[in-house]
């Protein structure tokens, strides 16, 4: 290799440094390191959860129901509960959807025998109007068991409060099966998490469905944001390597080379040839 050959070389490849290159470069770096550290292990964290949650049902399908003292954490444990429903601290979740269709939840707390109070979900009831919480079943008096399936708990991100007005038809609503917001509404101290009960069982309203047994798409989402950011980063060191190719659009222009003009430019030509044209007859 030549000394001039060299000095080309280095001269193209400090092409690369020009501010808009390195623009677009920073651009492919964000959006590659976006897929490999945001996006893809989040979408791989979604499959795990759903692929536990799958675990955990199925489960419960052949397990046999165990009283709720002795039951091991985890969600959708098949449980017994043996004491009574507290039905004068029953509050009703709000804007709740039951496959696809607008519901409240109706959550009556639960004294056990062996002491300790367990939020129990009894159940939905669609509204009437569109907004209105109908007329439902109380649940029943005195000694009670049921057979449920434990829940975690869930969280309002507005962490708003229990409220009763007159649009709530005279029951305690909340946003959200939030049980901490729900202890302070009743003042009851709420063991953590809630129950919600299976088909046929005492006090029970329109029974809640199972989610179905689906690992849903997120390990091919994971996949997908993996071959994204891979095929933004080839593309990147495909182009930086052709273009700083001799007659690469990065390379210097050749004075023996004419600039190509825009339509702007010869339309003004154009203009000024008929100017000088009509100004130079007689």
């Amino acid at each position: 290799m030549t000394r001039r050959t060299a000095y080309r070389g280095h001269v193209r490849l400090r092409l690369l440094l020009r501010p808009s290159w390195l623009a677009l470069t920073l651009v492919v770096l964000v959006f590659a390191g976006a897929c490999f550290v945001v996006l893809s292990p989040w979408q791989f964290r979604r499959n795990a959860e759903q692929s536990a949650q799958n675990a955990e049902l199925q489960a419960s399908f052949t397990a046999k129901p165990v009283p709720i003292e002795t039951a091991r954490p985890g969600e959708w444990r098949q449980v017994i509960l043996r004491g009574q429903y507290l039905p004068d601290k029953e509050t009703v979740a709000r804007l709740r959807t039951v496959q696809g269709e607008p519901a409240f939840e109706v959550l009556t707390p639960f004294r056990l025998d062996s002491g300790g109070v367990v939020l129990v979900d009894r159940g939905y009831v669609p509204p009437v109007q569109g907004v209105h919480v109908p007329p439902y079943p109380a649940a029943p008096a005195g000694p009670t068991s049921v057979t449920a399936r434990t829940r975690a708990g869930e969280t309002d991100p507005q962490h708003r409060p229990a409220f009763n007005d007159a649009t709530t038809d005279g029951r305690t609503q909340v946003y959200a099966i939030d049980v901490p917001i729900v202890a302070a509404a009743t003042k009851l101290p709420l063991a953590p998490g809630y129950v919600q009960l299976v088909d046929g069982q005492p006090g029970g309203l329109r029974t809640l469905p199972l989610p179905q047994l689906d690992s849903g798409p997120y390990l091919s989402y994971a996949l997908q944001w993996i071959a994204f950011g891979t095929m933004a980063l080839l593309a990147l060191g495909y182009f930086s390597w052709r273009e700083i190719q001799p007659g690469g659009a990065l390379a210097e222009p050749r004075p023996d080379k004419p600039k190509r003009r825009s339509v702007a430019a010869m339309i003004a030509e154009d203009e000024a040839a008929e100017r000088h044209e009509h100004a130079h007859q007689p």
